[in-house]
């Protein structure tokens, strides 16, 4: 439905989803599912976890729908992932309106946009840092403290160097 196509011409019209890994030197892997907003790249919610279950992709799915305001239905697009398949995950998108789009089976351009924000997240945050000795539950507050910086400090040129939150605030769409 989608068709690469990742703009959006106001918040909430176009949400895109998906699981990334991270795995520490101790063998243990934590995984981000977050569900962002074309508008402007904000990510409006994020369960972080021990397992790429349903249970991770349902509830960002959940926290993210609560953000809505009546009447707002956005395309929610995914890959083919077990998670976005399963009667909860459809459950979930059709008791709250939301319009399912998935990718093409084996196409992960289909989804480069989410894609590109993992690239970017693991390359500031991840990448290039020595994550030994760092505990499981340390690695999961930090990357809730980077998704947080993220949507409030970190500046994007394509939103005339203001973060998603501030460029929200700037156009009247957030307090």
């Amino acid at each position: 439905m989608v068709e690469r196509d990742f703009r959006a011409g106001g918040p909430n019209e176009l949400w895109l989803t998906d699981i990334t890994e991270f795995k520490l030197p101790s063998e243990e892997k934590a995984y981000l599912s977050p569900v962002i907003d074309c508008f402007d790249g904000l990510v409006v919610s994020w369960r972080i976890g021990r397992r790429p279950n349903a249970a991770l992709a349902n509830g960002s799915l959940e926290d993210a729908c609560r953000t809505l305001a009546p009447g707002q239905r956005p395309v929610c697009h995914s890959d083919r992932g077990c998670h976005y398949r399963w009667p909860g995950w459809i459950g979930i998108c059709e008791g709250n309106g939301l319009v399912r789009s998935t990718s093409r089976k084996g196409c992960s351009p289909d989804n480069s946009a989410c894609e590109g924000f993992f690239g970017r997240l693991k390359n500031e945050f991840f990448y290039h840092r020595d994550w030994s000795g760092v505990t499981m539950e340390s690695f999961m507050e930090l990357l809730d403290e980077y998704i947080r910086f993220y949507n409030e400090r970190r500046k994007k040129q394509s939103l005339g160097w203001m973060s998603p939150m501030q460029y929200r605030i700037s156009k009247g769409l957030a307090a």
